[in-house]
C-alpha cells in the first residue's frame, strides 16, 4: 500500500495449502462487482525476494473490501482498497514474475500491455471533450473560439497519431512473440518508452483539450449537470496512473534513450 510497481508491499508467505496472503492494496478498479483478484505481491524464498502474481476468488476468506473510494474523479470505477487478512490463496495461484524491486523482462512487458489501453481511455475523454466543445460552436463562432479549437484538433491528431503508433509497435511485438522470438531485457524496455511516450503525449494533450472545452463552454461546464464537468475530474486522473508518474517518466524516457537500462 502507498508503494509503486517493483516494490508491492503485500505478501504471500508459503504455508501448507498454499500461500497465506497478508496486506492492503489501493485502486483495486471495479472490485465490487469483481469475481476474482489478480495482484503483485512480495514473495521470499532461499533465493530471495521476488515479485509474484497471484490470482485468486474474491469471495477468499478473509478478503475485506474497505469501501474508502472517495476520489475527485473516475468515481464509477469503484477503485476502493482492499485488506488481505491472512487469505489463503491455492498453490497454483501464485506465479513468480521477477526480482522485488527489480525491472525484469516479465514485469516490463505485462505493464506495457496491460496499462497501454488505459491511454485509450484519455483519449476518449479528450475526444468527447472535443465532440462536446463543437456542438457549442456554430459558422458566425468568435475568432477566438475558433482559434481555441484549432489548438484542441492539433493536440487531438497528435494524441491519436501517437497512440495508433504505440499500437502498430504493439502488434508487431506480440507477432514476433507468437512466431517464436525471445524478448530481450533492452527490448522489455523500448516497448515500456514507447508506452511512456504515449502515455505522456496523450495524458498531458487531454488535461488541455478537457480544459480548453470548459473554457468554451462558460459558465455552463461548470456545473454537475455538465458532461463536461465529469470528463475535467476523470481526466486529470491520467497522470497518476503507474507506471510512470511525470515527475518519474522523463527520466526513465531519457536513459533508456541513451541505452542505460535502469534496473529499478
Amino acid at each position: 500500500r502507498g508503494t509503486d510497481n517493483l516494490h508491492p508491499l503485500t505478501e504471500a508467505h508459503k504455508v501448507e495449502n498454499g500461500w497465506r496472503i497478508k496486506g492492503t492494496k489501493n485502486f483495486v478498479t471495479m472490485s465490487p462487482l469483481a469475481t476474482h483478484i489478480a495482484m503483485n505481491v512480495r514473495m521470499r524464498d532461499d533465493a530471495g525476494d521476488h515479485i509474484a502474481n497471484v490470482l485468486f476468488p474474491m469471495a477468499t476468506e478473509g478478503v475485506n473490501q474497505l469501501g474508502d473510494w472517495d476520489a475527485l474523479g473516475m468515481r464509477a470505477s469503484g477503485s476502493q482498497s482492499i485488506a488481505f487478512e491472512d487469505c489463503i490463496a491455492p498453490a497454483e495461484a501464485l506465479r513468480i514474475i521477477g526480482p522485488w524491486g527489480g525491472w525484469s523482462i516479465p514485469v516490463l512487458v505485462s505493464r506495457t500491455l496491460a496499462n497501454a489501453p488505459l491511454v485509450g481511455a484519455f483519449l476518449g475523454l479528450a475526444e468527447r471533450a472535443m465532440e462536446l466543445a463543437l456542438a457549442g460552436q456554430t459558422e458566425d463562432a468568435r475568432p477566438g473560439a475558433v482559434h481555441v479549437l484549432g489548438e484542441m484538433e492539433v493536440a487531438l491528431a497528435t494524441s491519436q497519431s501517437i497512440l495508433a503508433r504505440l499500437g502498430e509497435k504493439l502488434d508487431a511485438f506480440m507477432a514476433d512473440v507468437a512466431d517464436g522470438a525471445v524478448t530481450t531485457y533492452e527490448q522489455g524496455h523500448e516497448l515500456m518508452r514507447d508506452y511512456q511516450t504515449a502515455k505522456w503525449v496523450v495524458n498531458r494533450n487531454a488535461i488541455d483539450i478537457v480544459s480548453q472545452a470548459m473554457d468554451l463552454s462558460g459558465g455552463g461546464g461548470f456545473m454537475t449537470r455538465n458532461p463536461l464537468s465529469r470528463i475535467y475530474r476523470d481526466v486529470r486522473a491520467g497522470p497518476f496512473m503507474q507506471p510512470h508518474s511525470p515527475i518519474d517518466a522523463r527520466e526513465y524516457l531519457g536513459k533508456v534513450l541513451v541505452g542505460a537500462y535502469p534496473d529499478r
